[in-house]
């Protein structure tokens, strides 16, 4: 005998309040936080799956290899079977989404349309992501595809890890639920598919996923359990004892309130004044990626932090980038993915480094001195204020050549560091926190160079390369093109190259670059 229909009616309130993104169901990491739905009336089954009906993923793979296989590889990028890419060399959107997020374990399986493919006849590849999908369980997921290289395929590969935790859903029209800028790693298979040219655990593109979840999906119906005729019970024939009175149950003891949550912030970061006034003299300094230029530096978005005041400790990462050209002078710095690691009275300033085509991640850049800070929030905001700051010897040696080294030196001072973050969304930064980069030491003279030969290229006492004209270089091509890739120069940023000609009494500035464009060059 079959089991007895679900009520349309309940059927219909479950489905409605998932679409208006009021159960927590709906959601694929952060239902972990949240008690399960009841399951449907007459059903002994667990809470059951959701249909996803449509929902897209935003996804750029990797922004320097894009820029790569269009520039120096001089190759081309399509997309086909409806995936489409934003303009200037922009991320890719895959659609159609379909899937099912199952309320048992917090699982969503999720499948989309379309591929994309990057080839290149100077450097020799063909590269095809196609048929991805998103799985995620809990606060963990990963981006699998089919990726065929050069002829190659590779069938449902896990190409990126993600890491949802700390990510806050939004909602969009008609129940749309999105997580945006998702941090996303390559994984060892990822690495293998593109060639080597990437290790495992390289940083990639944040990801953005919106899903549409739509009704319940139809569990199997319960089996009926056959009856058995039970036997009476046999009458006791000697009197019962009465049973004691249950004692009553002690009352529990109130517990301390959780500790709150980042849910937002921003960090001030200016790198050095004094670079950014040599820069100004006759290049360019951008921002993308949400960072936005300030008078006294830059401010970097929110992407996720960890945070405890009683151990004194904060763990925050921000996005966005600052990229700095001379091309006059063969600079081309590209600084992004910030992170400030603090414990106590001491601290590390974290980032990604691009000089040249050659990114190096994670680079321990500045040490922070924190010995004045408070880790307590006030008014719901954590308050970093203008940490001093200083470079380590990996951070001073970005900016270095083969000529000459490196114009700085692990001690000269840069600019002070600002964290602000917020524990609730009525939070407010103070506004003092958006003006505190301050100064890193006086910059170089400020009018023409040739008075002296040491304030270029030694570093000594926080000076950076002169801020006023250098040889008189001009701004020269800005297009923002891929500089050459596969070098195995330390860093693009030919400082001390400039100060070191101009003390010589040549009062002129080139840039000296190797060119090595062999086919699996980094991006």
């Amino acid at each position: 005998m079959a089991a007895p229909r679900r009520p349309i009616v309940r059927a219909a309130a479950v489905a409605t309040a998932v679409t208006l993104g009021a159960s927590a169901l709906t959601l694929p990491a952060f239902a972990a936080d949240e008690p399960a739905a009841e399951p449907a009336v007459g059903s002994p089954q667990a809470p059951p799956a959701y249909s996803i009906v449509d929902g897209t993923l935003t996804w750029g793979f990797k922004q320097s290899f894009r820029s790569y296989v269009v520039g120096m590889a001089q190759g081309k990028i399509t997309t086909s079977g409806g995936a489409q890419q934003a303009p200037r060399n922009g991320v890719f959107t895959f659609g159609g989404a379909k899937g099912t997020y199952d309320v048992g374990d917090h699982a969503l399986k999720t499948s989309f349309k379309g591929g994309v493919r990057f080839t290149s006849q100077l450097h020799k590849f063909d590269i095809t992501i196609a048929d991805v999908k998103v799985r995620t369980k809990g606060r963990t997921g990963a981006v699998r595809a089919d990726v065929t290289l050069n002829g190659a395929k590779q069938n449902d590969i896990d190409l990126a890890t993600l890491d949802l935790d700390g990510i806050r859903p939004g909602h969009g029209q008609g129940g749309a639920v999105t997580f945006k800028d998702v941090p996303a790693k390559l994984t060892a298979k990822g690495a293998k598919a593109f060639n080597g040219m990437y290790r495992k655990g390289e940083v990639l593109d944040p990801a953005t996923l919106t899903v549409k979840p739509g009704a319940p999906v139809p569990g199997p119906d319960p089996k009926p359990t056959p009856s058995t005729p039970t036997k009476p019970k046999p009458t006791p024939s000697t009197p019962t004892k009465p049973k004691p009175k249950p004692k009553p149950k002690p009352k529990p003891t109130p517990t301390a309130a959780k500790p709150k949550k980042v849910v937002g912030g921003k960090m001030s970061w200016g790198m050095k004044e004094s670079f950014r006034r040599y820069i100004s003299s006759g290049g360019k300094i951008t921002t993308a990626g949400g960072a936005k230029k300030k008078s006294h530096g830059f401010d970097f978005p929110y992407a996720k932090a960890k945070w405890n005041a009683s151990a004194k400790t904060v763990d925050a990462s921000f996005g966005g980038s600052v990229r700095f050209r001379y091309s006059g002078h063969g600079i081309d710095m590209t600084f992004s993915d910030l992170r400030v690691k603090a414990s106590g009275k001491k601290g590390t300033l974290y980032a990604d480094v691009k000089a040249q085509g050659r990114t190096r991640d994670d680079v321990k850049f500045a040490t922070l001195d924190l010995s004045r800070v408070s880790y307590a929030a006030k008014n719901d905001v954590v308050l970093l204020s203008k940490v001093p700051a200083k470079f380590t010897a990996a951070g001073a040696r970005q900016f270095a050549n083969d000529t000459v080294g490196s114009p700085y030196k692990a001690g000269d001072p840069v600019d002070p560091v600002t964290v602000a973050l917020t524990l609730s969304d009525r939070a407010s930064i103070p506004p003092a926190a958006a003006d505190s980069s301050g100064s890193s030491g006086a910059a170089g003279p400020s009018g023409s160079v040739g008075s002296s030969g040491s304030g270029g290229a030694s570093g000594t006492g926080g000076g950076a390369v002169p801020a006023g004209s250098v040889g008189g270089g001009s701004v020269g091509d800005d297009t923002g093109a891929l500089a050459e890739t596969g070098s195995d120069t330390p860093s693009g940023a030919l400082l001390g190259i400039a100060g070191a000609v101009v003390a010589a009494g040549a009062g002129a500035v080139y840039a000296a670059r190797r060119h090595h464009p062999g086919h699996g060059a980094r991006a």
